[in-house]
C-alpha cells in the first residue's frame, strides 16, 4: 500500500520496481478528487498517467478515491477530511472520467477509506451509503469488469458504532468486495473475518473479503496513557470535535495539534519502558532491533491467519514514507504507524529495505502458487499454530508457538528423507526427520518448512 497520497503532496514517482521487488502482486494507491479535478471540468492526469505508465498487466491495482475537493464537497479541503459531494451528479461525472481514463487497468475501485472514522469521512453513514451508490454505478458503467470495494472496516469503530452493520444492510448492491483492516491483536483476525462474513450472511449474501491494510505490532492500548496531554488534541482531531480539523490540507509542514505534548513525551524517552521506546524515532539500537523482529514475525502471522480464514488479498501498510524526508515523530499517528514503512529513500529512490520488507518478500515467495491454506489443530496444544499450505510445486508447512519461554517441540508427519526450515527473519533453522515425522523447535518466530 502506497501511503495515503500518490502525486498529491509531491510529484508522482516510480514505485512499481519497489513493489515488484517485494514480490507483491497488488498495489493500493489513494487519489483525491482535488488533485484530479482541481476546478470544475478541468482534469489533471499527471498522477494517474504516471501510475498507469508503470503497469505491465501482471499486477492488480486498487485505487481508493477520496471525496475531498476545494469546490465540490461540503468541507472544502484538498485532502482531509473527505466529505459528501455537494452534487452527486457532478461527483459521478468525475468518477466516470477517472475510471474511463484507467479502463481495464485497475482491478479494484474503493470509495474512501474508513467511513466510521470522522477524519476519514466528514458525513453521516447514510450520506456515505448514498454516495457509494453513485460511485458504484459510475465505476460499473465505465469499466464493467472492475470491482467496487466497500470502505475499510478497522478494528475500532467507537466513534461510529454500527457503521458496517448499516452499510452491509443498505449498500448490499453497491459493492463487490468487503475490506477489513487487520490491526490490533493478530489472534483476533479469524474471529473478525468470521464476524464480517456473518454480518453479510444475516442479509442473505456473501462477498469476497480482502484485507486492504494490516501490520503490527502497535503500541499497546494500556501504554497509550503515557502520552498524557497528547491524547486529547489527537482525539479531537480524529473524532472531528476540533473545528480546525476541517482545514487539514496537503501542507505537510503544518504542526499537529499534539506537537508540543509529543515533544515533551520524547524528552522523557530514557525513562519509558523498552516496549514503548521501540516505537519512537531515535530509540536505542537494541529497542529498534526488538521492534524490527516483532514486526517481521507479525508480517508472517497476520498473513497466515488471514489467508487461512478465506481472505483473498492482503495489502501491507505501508510501502514507504509519503515522500523523501517526510517523518512525523511528534504526532500520535507517527508514533503508531511511521515505523511500519517497509522501504525508505536512499538518494531519492526507494531502495533502502527494512527487515519487515525482507519478511514480506519471503512470505510472498513461500506462498506463491498456494492453492489452499488450512490450519492444523494440534490436540491439547492450542498455543501451537501449524498451517498446511498446498502449492503447485508441493506442500509447505508454516508453524510457530503463540508464546513460549523456550522452544516447544512439535512432531509432524513428513514424507521424504529431509526437511529444510527457514524462519521469518530468513535464518536457516535445523530440523530433524526420522520415522516419518519432522521435529520442529517452535517459538513465536514462524518457520517455513519445505522438503
Amino acid at each position: 500500500m502506497r501511503g495515503i497520497t500518490y502525486g498529491l503532496a509531491a510529484p508522482p514517482e516510480r514505485i512499481m520496481p519497489a513493489v515488484r521487488g517485494l514480490g507483491a502482486g497488488v498495489l493500493r494507491c489513494f487519489l483525491y478528487w482535488s488533485q484530479i479535478e482541481p476546478e470544475p471540468g478541468r482534469f489533471v492526469w499527471d498522477a494517474v498517467d504516471a501510475l498507469l505508465d508503470q503497469l505491465d498487466g501482471d499486477e492488480e491495482v486498487w485505487i481508493t478515491v477520496s471525496s475531498a475537493s476545494l469546490w465540490g464537497t461540503v468541507r472544502a479541503t484538498d485532502m482531509l477530511p473527505p466529505s459528501p459531494a455537494k452534487d452527486l451528479d457532478v461527483f459521478a461525472a468525475f468518477v466516470r472520467a477517472l475510471v474511463d481514463r484507467c479502463r481495464g487497468r485497475i482491478t479494484y475501485w474503493q470509495f474512501d477509506n474508513e467511513p466510521c472514522v470522522p477524519i476519514l469521512w466528514a458525513g453521516t453513514v447514510a450520506e456515505y451509503a448514498a454516495q457509494l451508490k453513485v460511485f458504484a454505478a459510475a465505476v460499473r458503467e465505465s469499466d464493467p469488469a472492475a470491482l467496487v470495494v466497500l470502505g475499510g472496516d478497522p478494528p475500532d469503530q467507537q466513534a461510529r458504532p454500527g457503521t458496517f452493520e448499516y452499510l452491509v444492510d443498505v449498500a448490499r448492491d453497491d459493492f463487490d468486495v468487503y475490506d477489513i483492516h487487520l490491526y490490533g491483536d493478530p489472534y483476533t483476525i479469524p474471529d473478525r473475518i468470521a464476524a464480517a462474513r456473518a454480518m453479510m450472511a444475516q442479509h442473505g449474501y456473501e462477498m469476497p473479503i480482502v484485507a486492504g491494510e494490516y501490520n503490527g505490532p502497535l503500541i499497546a492500548p494500556e501504554d497509550m496513557a503515557l502520552l498524557g496531554n497528547a491524547l486529547q488534541p489527537f482525539g479531537e482531531m480524529m473524532t472531528g470535535s476540533d473545528p480546525e480539523w476541517s482545514v487539514l490540507t496537503t501542507d505537510m509542514g503544518t504542526q499537529a495539534p499534539e506537537h508540543d505534548a509529543m515533544l515533551a513525551f520524547y524528552e522523557r524517552m530514557p525513562e519509558l519502558p523498552p516496549r514503548v521506546q521501540m516505537y519512537m524515532r531515535g530509540c536505542p539500537p537494541e529497542y529498534e532491533e526488538l521492534r524490527h523482529r516483532e514486526n517481521s514475525r507479525e508480517i508472517v502471522v497476520r498473513n497466515l491467519l488471514a489467508l487461512a480464514s478465506g481472505v483473498r488479498r492482503t495489502l501491507c501498510w505501508n510501502l514507504a514514507p509519503e515522500f523523501p524526508g517526510h517523518q512525523a515523530p511528534y504526532t500520535v499517528l507517527g508514533l503508531m504507524f511511521d515505523k511500519f514503512a517497509l522501504l525508505d529513500y536512499a538518494d531519492g529512490e526507494l531502495t533502502h529495505r527494512y527487515p519487515a520488507a525482507d519478511a514480506l518478500a519471503l512470505t510472498a515467495r513461500m506462498l506463491q502458487g498456494a492453492e489452499a491454506i488450512e490450519r492444523i489443530l494440534v490436540a491439547d496444544r492450542p498455543e501451537l499454530y501449524v498451517f498446511d499450505v498446498r502449492r503447485e510445486d508441493g506442500s509447505l508447512l508454516v508453524a510457530w508457538a503463540r508464546s513460549a519461554e523456550e522452544a516447544a517441540t512439535y512432531r509432524h508427519p513428513w514424507l521424504g528423507a529431509a526437511a529444510h526450515a527457514v524462519d521469518a527473519h530468513g535464518a536457516a533453522v535445523p530440523v530433524e526427520v526420522a520415522d516419518g515425522a519432522v521435529t520442529l523447535p517452535l517459538t513465536p518466530t514462524p518457520l517455513f518448512v519445505t522438503r
